[in-house]
Order: C-alpha cells, then sequence, then structure tokens
C-alpha cells in the first residue's frame, strides 16, 4: 500500500513537472505572440494604413474603365492587396529612413520609433514582409505587372530621400500615388493605354498639391535644418498659390480624361464635386492659419477621390 502511494506521489510530481515544462514555453509563445500583434497594431497606425484610400479609388477608376465594367473579383482583390501593401512599405520605410528627422521635429517627436514605442528592426520586418506580399499579388496578376513592380517599388521607397535632395518632393509622392491608375490598367489589360497615363498625371498634381500645403506645417523647422520643400524655399504664401495651380491643373485633366475616354454628364458632374470639394479644402486653411490642417488633408482628400471614383464607374456602368 505504501509503495502504491508513494508510486502515485511520484507520478503526480512527474506530471507536475512535465506539464510545467510544457506551460513555460506556450507561456512564452503567447507573450510573443502579444507583443507581436501590438507591435503590427502600432505600425499600422503610424503609416496611418487606412489612408490607403487616398490613391485607391483612383486605381479602381482605371480599373473600371480598362474593364468597360467592373474586372473580376479576383482581380480586384488583387490590386487592392497590391496597392496596400505598396503603400504600407513605402509609409513604413519613410518613418524608418526618417526617425531622426521626427526625432528632431516637436510635431513629429511622438511618432513610434522616434519614442522608442517601436523597434527599427520591428519596423524593418514589417517592410519586407510588406514588399514580399506586393510582389506576390503582381506576380499573380500578370507578367508585365511583376516585371515592373521593381520599378513601381524603387519610386515608391525612393520619396523618402527626396526631401534631402529637392525642394519638389512633393511631386515625386505625387508620383509614387499617381502611378497606381496606370499600374491598375496594367493590372487588367496586361497593357498600358496612354490615355490612362492622364488619370496618373492628375493624381500627381493632386497628391503633390496637398503635400505642398500639408508641409507648411514644418515651415520654420525646415528651414533650421536645412529640409527641402516649396514653403521653406518660396515662403506660406508662393506655397499656398503653387498648390492652387497643381490643383487647377488636375481639374483640367481630369476634364481631358472623361474627353479621351468618351463619358458622359455624370463623369463631368464627378468632376465637378471635386472641384467644389478642392475649393472646400482651401478654404479651410491659409498661409496664416493652419489649424484645419488635419480635416483639410486626411478627411477631405480621402473624400474626393471616393467621389470622383463613384461618379466614373456610375458612368461607365450606365452605359
Amino acid at each position: 500500500m505504501v509503495s502504491r502511494i508513494k508510486a502515485g506521489n511520484r507520478c503526480g510530481f512527474m506530471d507536475l513537472a512535465l506539464s510545467a515544462v510544457l506551460w513555460r514555453p506556450r507561456l512564452f509563445y503567447d507573450r510573443e505572440m502579444a507583443s507581436l500583434w501590438k507591435s503590427t497594431v502600432v505600425t499600422l497606425e503610424m503609416i496611418k494604413w487606412e489612408h490607403s484610400v487616398f490613391a485607391l479609388p483612383f486605381a479602381l477608376t482605371a480599373a473600371v474603365l480598362a474593364a468597360g465594367g467592373w474586372p473580376t473579383m479576383r482581380v480586384l482583390g488583387l490590386i487592392v492587396v497590391c496597392m496596400v501593401a505598396a503603400r504600407s512599405a513605402a509609409m513604413a520605410f519613410n518613418r524608418l529612413v526618417d526617425a531622426r528627422l521626427d526625432a528632431a521635429n516637436p510635431r513629429t517627436s511622438m511618432r513610434a520609433l522616434p519614442a522608442g514605442v517601436l523597434s527599427s528592426g520591428f519596423v524593418g520586418g514589417f517592410v519586407v514582409v510588406s514588399v514580399l506580399l506586393f510582389l506576390v499579388g503582381a506576380a499573380m496578376l500578370n507578367r508585365l505587372t511583376l516585371e515592373l513592380a521593381p520599378i513601381a517599388l524603387a519610386v515608391v521607397l525612393a520619396y523618402s530621400y527626396m526631401k534631402r535632395l529637392t525642394r519638389w518632393s512633393h511631386l515625386v509622392l505625387g508620383l509614387a500615388l499617381g502611378i497606381a491608375p496606370s499600374a491598375a490598367w496594367i493590372a487588367v489589360r496586361g497593357s498600358l493605354d496612354a490615355r490612362i497615363v492622364v488619370l496618373t498625371a492628375a493624381v500627381l498634381l493632386w497628391v503633390g498639391g496637398f503635400d505642398v500645403l500639408y508641409a507648411c506645417q514644418d515651415f520654420e523647422h525646415d528651414r533650421k535644418v536645412g529640409l527641402n520643400s516649396v514653403p521653406q524655399a518660396f515662403g506660406l504664401v508662393a506655397a499656398f498659390w503653387i498648390a492652387r495651380c497643381m490643383h487647377v491643373g488636375m481639374l483640367l485633366l481630369l476634364c481631358w480624361l472623361i474627353v479621351l475616354f468618351g463619358l458622359g454628364k455624370v463623369a463631368m458632374l464627378g468632376v465637378g464635386l471635386v472641384g467644389i470639394l478642392l475649393l472646400y479644402e482651401h478654404s479651410m486653411i491659409s498661409p496664416y492659419d493652419l489649424r484645419r490642417m488635419n480635416a483639410a488633408f486626411f478627411t477631405l482628400n480621402g473624400v474626393i477621390s471616393v467621389v470622383f471614383f463613384g461618379f466614373v464607374a456610375a458612368d461607365v456602368l450606365m452605359r
């Protein structure tokens, strides 16, 4: 009887020891997964992933024009994946490259990297994963999208260095987002049509214009540390006029696009609404009052791209 009790105690002790051995790796795994999830969420917040809506509707506009209606769900899904992945890689890379600059700027010093909330290693890994996801999506579309994918990546990643080189870095950012419509056309057709480059040029001017306005917030800091921008080079008043000219140019290009594709009154109404929204955006801020910059930059520009897509898509689908 005593030997049985002792044996039972030994078994119980061994079971407890085995449970402890198995529990520790499990606890470590759970903590690591929780940490990974938290860092991923912080990274997505840092890059403002929801602002993919800026250029995505223009890409979808090109896809609808290329297909003469709705492309297949597979193609649409892959376009969205490629767009979000490319933008995520570009924004995370930008935060990585600009970490020291952000730390020195009072407006950006509390971003996740300069504040020490994220490590550069994690953000670098996020960039690599996003790039791989973009390349896989491009490969699943067609051969030309895969062949041009490295060029697209070079453009979207190069922007991070442009403010060190030229005051016109805003236009490089515009090109980074502006290639989305041309890329979406290629995704649907497997070739490029010169007409869709007009939409690329329109998005380039649109993004360049609102980035000039956004850079006005860092006017004094950029002059102090020697970073290039249109406001830093020409002053706030001139920067506002340059942004206005860019947005007028965007509207003219959108009208030309409507003519090139033989679209009708519904699409032209969409251009008119974009013009009204741009006018309202410019009325919200001035060289002397930038307090409503975030509303003008983030909210209205998202609305502008969605409105244009909605009206052009409606025009195409009603034919």
